[in-house]
């Protein structure tokens, strides 16, 4: 009589389920694995975006209050000319 790895179950053999079953759950958990660090990298990168975001924005604001300083004092210009 073989050993138990070596019987067959319908022309498959208990070692080659075995190996089957390893081999799926080895690859299952590389792709969960690569699945949560990406999900991670995408979270990450969102959060670096959403601060770039509030920076263009202040850098806005900025820009937006000295372009109305400098449109005030060129109409204060104009009408010291006049």
């Amino acid at each position: 009589m073989t050993t138990f790895e070596h019987r067959e179950l319908k022309g498959i053999t208990i070692k080659n389920l075995v190996v089957t079953i390893i081999s799926t759950a080895s690859i299952v958990i590389s792709v969960m694995t690569t699945y949560f660090q990406l999900k991670g990298d995408i979270r990450d990168v969102r959060i670096q975006q959403d601060a770039q975001n509030r920076i263009n924005e202040i850098r806005l604001k900025v820009l937006e209050g000295q372009v109305a300083l400098l449109q005030r004092e060129v109409e204060q210009i104009k009408t010291k000319k006049y």
